[in-house]
């Protein structure tokens, strides 16, 4: 990891420092199109194509309804993923929206409801490791929200088959569809819709700059769907102090680190912090790892910046806008007004990112590539619509109408003045 001092540095130094790994979308959305055209001609068959092509296997079905879908698991993992889906249950429920109402003037209300959006698609990255954690943190809130269809899309296995703790918590959260694709063939599927895979209004999920390349796409396209964010490669910044343990400190880089060779992340530590010690940590703990040389390579483009104050640390935290924030200083939440741009944040020597990851209820969908600066993580509100309404009576139609009609005939539309206008006159003739 290279060494940088934030005192040394100029502003634009700074801003280059917040750079990430450039990503060659001319180059990808190239590779993309082909895929997305050849679904929306061929359906379920231009989706197998791929799969076979990529993954090795071309399921059959393509599509399964998980609640006829029979599941054995370890009674251990069961427990686990129950105990996980508890509390991100808990968390987000809390989530939910209250009512919102207001009178603005006498006899003008106006209010606010929430509305789920009715399809959405949800794709968990499979490929070397199942992600049961992702699809809790994708199916939960989309349950709480009352989605009406939920289509999961994830990439089968060796032999065409899904993993049954995917298909144990699809059910859970109430899945509608499984569709066993995973890449831009699959976001092509749910966005445009196939035989089998109906279309949805909304796809939320991680997954490799393919699929990320397939969202934007698609969002940009005739099928008219939303995303939940643009996303690149995993990252985190863990801020350091004379108080956190080096070993944790470690711990935590190399738990980002090994999720790709691509990932960032990023030390800031100030003088009293053990740097050395925090190296040799590294160095030994990533001998134990099986992705070693995976991780060895996220490392070896990271860096560390070592700030005179903690104030510093936070502004460049704030300037470099991570995906997860990690403080490891004393009494951390002291900081927490001065977190402005962040995915999650960790804070404490007993906090782990892995924590948010898995199991304490709070969301690991979240924004990379410093869009945490206007992006916020999966909510319940993810899979939301919010819709306002009024009711105005006479007496607010009084009130209100001559401020409309000035305003209307200051921008020139005599429609729009007329519509109270004509009603006006009606409420004074009858009074």
């Amino acid at each position: 990891m290279k060494k940088y001092s934030y005192n040394s540095l100029s502003k634009d130094e700074l801003k280059t420092l917040c750079q990430r790994p450039k990503m060659d979308f001319r180059s990808i959305f190239g590779q993309v199109e082909p895929i997305i055209q050849k679904v929306k001609q061929e359906g379920d068959t231009g989706i197998n194509h791929f799969t076979q092509k990529f993954d090795g296997v071309a399921p059959d079905p393509l599509v399964i309804n998980p609640a006829e879908q029979e599941v054995t698991i370890n009674e251990d993992i069961k427990e686990a993923i129950d105990t996980a889906f508890e509390n991100i249950y808990r968390f987000h429920k809390a989530q939910l929206p209250k009512p919102l109402e207001v009178e603005t003037m006498p006899g003008v209300q106006c209010k606010r409801v929430a509305r789920p959006i009715e399809r959405v698609g949800l794709y968990v990255p499979g490929g070397t490791a199942i992600l049961p954690s992702t699809l809790m943190m994708l199916g939960i809130p989309a349950m709480l929200a009352g989605c009406s269809t939920i289509v999961v899309a994830t990439p089968p296995k060796s032999d065409g088959s899904v993993a049954d703790e995917i298909l144990y918590i699809a059910q859970k959260i109430g899945a509608t569809h499984l569709l066993k694709a995973g890449g831009a063939q699959a976001v092509a599927g749910m966005a445009l819709g196939t035989e089998s895979v109906p279309k949805v209004d909304k796809i939320l999920g991680p997954g490799n700059q393919y699929v990320t390349a397939a969202k934007m796409m698609l969002q940009n396209s005739e099928a008219q769907i939303a995303i939940d964010m643009p996303a690149g490669p995993s990252e985190v910044l863990v801020i350091a102090d004379e108080t956190a343990n080096p070993a944790y400190v470690a711990a935590d880089l190399l738990s980002q680190a090994e999720h790709g060779e691509d990932s960032q992340v990023v030390l800031v530590a100030t003088p009293d912090f053990d740097l050395n010690q925090c190296r040799r940590e590294i160095d030994e703990q990533l001998t134990e790892l099986p992705r070693q040389k995976v991780t060895q390579k996220a490392i070896n483009k990271s860096f560390i910046l070592t700030v005179d104050t903690l104030d510093k640390g936070f502004a460049f935290s704030n300037q470099y806008a991570p995906e997860h924030l990690i403080v490891q200083c004393k009494n951390p939440e002291q900081y927490e007004d001065q977190i402005m741009n962040a995915g999650s944040v960790f804070l404490g020597p007993w906090t782990p990112e892995s924590a948010g990851d898995y199991a304490s209820g709070t969301n690991h969908t979240l924004p990379t590539y410093g869009y945490a600066r206007m992006f916020s993580g999966v909510s319940v509100d993810s899979f939301l619509k919010q819709i306002t309404m009024q009711q105005i009576t006479s007496v607010g139609l009084q009130n209100v109408g001559p401020t409309i009609e000035k305003l209307a005939e200051l921008e020139e539309l005599e429609a729009h003045k007329n519509a109270v206008s004509i009603r006006l006159k009606d409420i004074n003739k009858n009074t």
